[in-house]
């Protein structure tokens, strides 16, 4: 009995020829096979290079809360000499590694393959971490996440250099986005923030890179650390009459106080007037001054020093905290900030949003006190960044309030809006200006 036609044609068509084909385009050697290696294993190693500096990081917050605990007066003077040291070290050394990191990774999608031996190198990654540990050290207002995202972007290129594979601004964007992931143990957030923040004309085709690299580093620090919720499982709810009074002015307030954070930040580092003249003739001595406020602070109130993150958390459970904490938090932040070392503004941003919160807790004393605080961290955080669906996510992840997620987005909301009557440019991307790569 004769055999099926179309048997025949697929035997025919199954050649040996055919079979090299295939290996060629598919197999191990192939340009596609290695894409995809470099980034299943770099997101790999996200997870794991994000865990180790979280690690470090809150091992050197309680070294310098130790410290403090012992000799309270002694941060009067290392403090500021230890920020002019970590400033003449970074401009000596790693100048790219300067400030949050996240600049640094918009930048670098102008030339990725450039940026790798500059912006995102493994050298300028190395020396941010370290030297990011040291401002910890030294009692600085500063995050690990925006350091995370450029360190994740190095990592990813890395990656792709070692399999020699071409780097593209996208892998860039989701080594970023597989950083912020890691960092906050916030998936969702991550995602975002590589939407709204990092790609500046974001492109379809690159969401399931952004995706697969962010589950992959997400559920590698997870395996590391643990499940757990960073500001701890909140649950905070609001109902809709109160969110109707609430809302508007946390949202009015946070993006007002961001936008005012984003600006003065934005003067420092483009603007030309006496004061900005002095930083950039005098960087370090501009460093031991603002180092010495950042001291003054510390040690007038003993709630300013680091992230934030304890006093943050506490708010948020609810415990009463001074009215003055959000102002003074927002000095220290922003003297931390412009002073030209290393370290991120995530953290800190979150705390003086706490404050921000607290501030507006007599006004609306009938309401949960955690509900307000989140608002207001909300309405600040998004007045920063001007990335409100990214403020929102990394809330209820952060909180475990999505019971409170239509507040949060209405807040957030407002605040981006109001936060472009005080500054017009987006923090990030008018600091990304300062790292541009020349031709």
């Amino acid at each position: 009995m004769p055999e099926p036609r179309s048997s025949k044609a697929g035997a025919r068509g199954w050649t040996p020829a055919r079979y090299r084909a295939l290996l060629r385009a598919e197999g191990p050697s192939s340009m596609r096979f290695r894409t995809r290696l470099a980034i299943l294993l770099g997101a790999v190693a996200i997870g794991l290079a994000a865990t180790l500096f979280a690690t470090a990081a809150d091992a050197a917050g309680q070294l310098f809360d130790l410290y403090v605990a012992r000799h309270p007066w002694l941060p009067l003077l290392s403090t500021p000499l230890l920020f002019a040291l970590l400033v003449w070290l970074t401009r000596r050394f790693v100048p790219l590694a300067r400030g949050s990191g996240i600049p640094q990774v918009i930048a670098a999608q102008q030339d990725p393959e450039r940026a790798t031996g500059s912006l995102v190198s493994v050298r300028t990654v190395v020396g941010k971490a370290l030297l990011t540990l040291g401002a910890v050290l030294a009692g600085a207002s500063v995050g690990r996440e925006g350091p995370t995202v450029q360190i994740a972007a190095a990592v990813m290129g890395l990656s792709h250099r070692l399999f020699r594979v071409p780097l593209r601004g996208a892998v860039l964007i989701a080594g970023g986005a597989a950083g912020v992931a890691a960092a906050f143990n916030t998936p969702l957030a991550g995602l975002l923030f590589a939407i709204e923040e990092l790609a500046s004309a974001y492109e379809q085709r690159v969401t399931l890179l952004v995706i697969a690299a962010i589950v992959i580093a997400g559920m590698v620090a997870q395996t590391v650390q643990g499940d757990y919720v960073y500001f701890g499982l909140i649950g905070a709810h609001m109902t809709i009459t109160s969110a109707l009074m609430a809302v508007p002015c946390a949202g009015i307030v946070g993006g007002v106080a961001g936008g005012l954070f984003a600006r003065l930040m934005l003067t420092m580092a483009t603007a030309s007037n006496p004061v900005t003249g002095w930083a950039r003739r005098s960087p370090v001595a501009f460093a031991a001054l603002c180092g010495l406020v950042v001291a003054l602070l510390g040690v007038g109130t003993g709630m300013t020093w680091g992230t934030g993150y304890g006093a943050a958390r506490a708010m948020i459970a609810g415990v009463d905290a001074p009215l003055w904490f959000g102002p003074a938090k927002f000095l220290a932040a922003l003297a931390t900030a412009v002073a030209g070392l290393p370290g991120g503004i995530f953290a800190p941003s979150l705390a003086v949003g706490a404050g921000v919160g607290n501030l507006l807790q007599p006004i609306f004393s009938g309401m949960p006190a955690s509900s307000i605080v989140i608002l207001g961290m909300v309405g600040y955080f998004a007045g920063v960044v001007r990335a409100p669906l990214t403020a929102v996510i990394i809330l209820s992840e952060t909180t475990a309030s999505r019971g409170l997620m239509l507040p949060m987005f209405a807040t957030a909301f407002i605040a981006d809006g109001f936060s472009q009557f005080v500054c017009r440019e987006k923090l990030y991307h008018g600091l990304s200006r300062t790292f541009a790569m020349r031709p």
